[in-house]
């Protein structure tokens, strides 16, 4: 189970960031589904990009380690939804 908190804390991180960035780009949103399953990917995406450069927590489950998977998750899963939801904008 402690193996799986990391991911499951990175994934619900990503899908508050991607949900978070659709609120905040109105122009860009789309819509609370696709924004959460954007968030979730680009949070696991974000999560082990960013653990491999060793900025992303390590899977340590001490305060600093939870706060910088929940980070790296958030970023992520913004910043994916972001880029897909400016790509399906621009192919309209």
């Amino acid at each position: 189970m402690e193996s799986l908190l990391p991911l499951i804390i990175s994934l619900v991180s990503g899908a508050v960031g991607g949900n978070v960035t659709g609120k905040l780009l109105k122009n860009l949103n789309l819509g609370t589904l696709w924004n959460s399953v954007a968030g979730i990917v680009g949070g696991g995406l974000g999560s082990q990009l960013l653990g491999m450069i060793g900025m992303g927590g390590g899977g340590s489950m001490d305060v600093a380690g939870i706060v910088q998977m929940v980070a790296s998750g958030g970023v992520g899963g913004g910043v994916l939804m972001a880029v897909i939801g400016f790509v399906k904008k621009a192919m309209k």
